[in-house]
């Protein structure tokens, strides 16, 4: 596959538009007193020489005057504008102002987003849009032939992918970024703002693949939990991956990423009820199973006290039956009744 060409970007530094500006206006001034006057000469002085030069040299200053008015550009902060001359690039303009460059010189820009303003005129057009949308549209493709340079934010649709686990999850982001070399924005791809879509999604699904949604494990491996990176524990981290790899991708088209944040992560809808259940269930072992080794715990150290205090002498059957109470009491999910003993408790 051979190279994307015209990478290499020439910071244009044309002059300032004043000037210019007023020596056309001069100039078609110039060029209506010279049609004026062939015109007196030839029909009052019958002069038909001196009149067609006049003439002549009078439309042909109007046209060239005309023409130079192409020359005339402006660049509105964080704009830029690509310049090519007769299809050759010559150099792209970043500096906001007033300028003038060659009227031949034409701003080149991504077809499908002139495209997408002249179908935005032609549906004010045919819809029969108020005066003010159909100057909004040609004030559209007016602005087309420039690229911003502001940040900008981009937010992708939910993405469903199959996490490391198999589970299905649905995934968005959050794009921060600008363009830095509108040279490459313009001529290495068709349309810069589509590409970063189409290589945000890619890169949503190449790095989200590769982490569980969350940990849910029925072993006793608290360790390997904690050092495990998940989508919902670790979003921060996985989404400073999620832009190196985005920043990469789209250094080619002149975008630098800024940042990038998870916008929702969570289970697709056709597990979503089941993974709950689970995680629930789990939850619930693991809160029963909090509660069984503090009860035990309890249960040691009142054993434990018994004896050191020697408050009673309990044989094994008694000790059996005490801690079988005790259990019951500290692991009941419902408020214990206590029953008195009138007797003996041998």
């Amino acid at each position: 596959m051979s190279q994307v060409k015209y990478t290499e970007e020439k910071i244009l530094k044309p002059i300032k538009g004043f000037v210019p500006l007023f020596l056309i206006i001069v100039f078609i001034l110039a060029s209506i007193g010279l049609m004026i006057l062939g015109g007196i000469l030839i029909d009052e002085y019958d002069s038909y020489v001196l009149g067609g030069v006049s003439l002549v040299l009078g439309i042909l200053l109007c046209i060239a005057s005309s023409i130079s008015f192409a020359g005339l550009k402006v660049i509105n902060p964080n704009e830029a504008m690509v310049l090519s001359l007769f299809g050759k690039y010559i150099g792209t303009i970043y500096e906001n102002g007033f300028w003038y460059v060659n009227p031949f010189a034409s701003a080149i820009y991504p077809q499908a987003k002139i495209a997408e303003a002249k179908n935005a005129r032609l549906q004010a057009y045919a819809g029969k849009k108020s005066q003010a949308e159909v100057s909004a549209s040609e004030a559209a493709i007016a602005s087309a032939k420039k690229v911003s340079t502001k940040v900008c934010t981009f937010v992708n649709g939910n993405q469903k992918v199959n996490d490391k686990l198999g589970n299905p999850v649905e995934v968005s982001a959050i794009v921060i970024w600008k363009v830095v070399n509108a040279t490459k924005a313009v001529l290495n791809v068709d349309y810069y703002k589509e590409y970063l879509s189409n290589q945000t999604d890619s890169t949503i699904r190449n790095v989200a693949r590769l982490y569980p949604y969350d940990i849910i494990d029925d072993e006793d491996d608290e360790k390997d939990e904690i050092n495990e990176k998940t989508l919902r524990g670790s979003a921060t981290i996985i989404a400073e991956e999620m832009k190196k790899e985005l920043a990469s991708k789209v250094e080619d088209a002149g975008i630098e990423i800024v940042e990038v944040r998870l916008n929702q992560i969570a289970y697709a809808p056709e597990i979503a009820a089941a993974m709950l259940q689970r995680q629930q269930a789990i939850a619930v072992i693991a809160a029963r199973k909090k509660i069984v080794e503090g009860a035990v715990t309890m249960v040691e150290m009142a054993l434990d006290k018994l004896k050191e205090d020697d408050v009673v002498d309990l044989d094994e059957e008694r000790k059996a039956q005490m801690v079988s109470n005790l259990l019951v009491v500290l692991c009941s999910s419902k408020e214990a009744n206590p029953i008195l003993n009138a007797g003996s408790i041998y």
